[in-house]
């Protein structure tokens, strides 16, 4: 069976029927700031409008906010028609991370990984074209630190759409006749890694992501794992599991605000005064750095507001969101694009 090809997106396909809450396109940030996942039962009737159809949450949700984290891919290998629809169903210059698979990271323990690695980057990744952004990698949190361990995976890791393209051309028979290695157009792609072992809070791992262009996640994890925010790449990756409460928790409109504070700094190409770093402080950049921002407390139902309330203060959107959602369909507008705020500069 031949690979699955990705289709061009069916211009009007999709109906963006959701409030525009963004300033004119032509404002420009290299801000993303999104939600992990968008398949919550308990988000229903509170952030997504009361029966609003389930099929088109992601229509809505990327229509609040300009990036999402997808986290599906890490549970199980995703097929090429889903990519594919994901992509169709957000708006121009919105913006996926893509969460690699526990297989990989947590069977694994990133050892013995071509042939996964190749079956996920098979598996339709490359379908989100313009709107593939970051990789995550997220370790167990008995994964302790081993150099070797590390430099032998992120040579695997490709970092372009070419690379990997010929990475995926090695998938074995787990994607067979479902896999999707068309490029559209060479764009260099970008990995983050979480790390969970207190075995990582060392200069060694710091200066080792520096050498291999990995960036280091700030997890604000309520104290329960490492918190570093050591800047490791040209871009900055955090995710936001809960303030206080793992998953839980909100944040308070102070903590968004120093949050705010810290995210400006990284995006000048500085480091914010107070991190708290494990190795040497990196250098500027001059150009500025992208921003990726992921909220992760969805028990409480927390994640979205915070989304839409820290891109709020970044100056992402004119107002801040409404209190408890909308009540229906009704009062929607469209939305069918975001300010185009990739720098890509590599």
């Amino acid at each position: 069976m031949s690979p699955v090809k990705c289709m061009e997106p069916q211009v009007g396909r999709c109906r963006y029927n959701v409030i525009t809450h963004l300033m004119s396109a032509s404002h420009s940030s290299q801000f993303h700031i999104g939600i992990s996942g968008w398949r919550y039962p308990p988000w229903r009737g509170t952030f997504y409008p009361k029966e609003w159809p389930q099929r088109r949450e992601l229509e809505y949700a990327s229509s609040q906010v300009n990036s999402i984290e997808i986290n599906g891919s890490f549970y199980a290998l995703q097929r090429p028609q889903s990519f594919q629809a994901w992509y169709e169903a957000t708006p121009e210059n919105f913006m996926f991370s893509v969460k690699g698979g526990r297989f990989i990271t947590h069977i694994r323990r990133l050892q013995d990984v071509k042939a996964p690695l190749a079956n996920f980057f098979a598996s339709g990744v490359l379908c989100l074209k313009e709107k593939l952004g970051p990789f995550l990698w997220q370790l167990p949190p008995s994964l302790k630190y081993e150099r070797e361990r590390l430099e032998t995976f992120f040579e695997l890791l490709p970092r372009d759409t070419r690379a990997a393209a010929k990475l995926a051309r090695q998938h074995d028979a787990k994607v067979s006749g479902k896999a999707a290695m068309k490029v559209d157009e060479v764009r260099p792609l970008r990995h983050a890694l979480e790390v969970r072992h207190a075995s990582f809070q060392c200069a060694e791992f710091v200066e080792l992501l520096r050498a291999h262009d990995v960036a280091l996640v700030v997890a604000d994890t309520a104290g329960k794992w490492p918190f570093m925010e050591d800047v490791t790449s040209d871009f900055i990756y955090v995710r936001l599991h809960g303030d206080e409460k793992l998953y839980a928790s909100g944040y308070t409109e102070a903590a968004l605000k120093e949050w705010a504070r810290k995210l400006r700094v990284w995006a000048r190409g500085s480091s914010p005064a107070g991190s708290k770093l494990t190795g040497p402080k990196a250098k500027t950049a001059a150009q500025g750095r992208d921003v990726f921002v992921y909220f992760d407390n969805d028990l409480k139902v927390r994640a979205p507001h915070d989304a839409q309330s820290l891109a709020h203060r970044l100056g992402l959107s004119k107002k801040p969101p409404t209190p408890g959602g909308l009540e229906s369909a009704d009062a929607f507008e469209p939305r069918h694009n975001w300010p185009d705020s990739s720098r890509r500069r590599r």
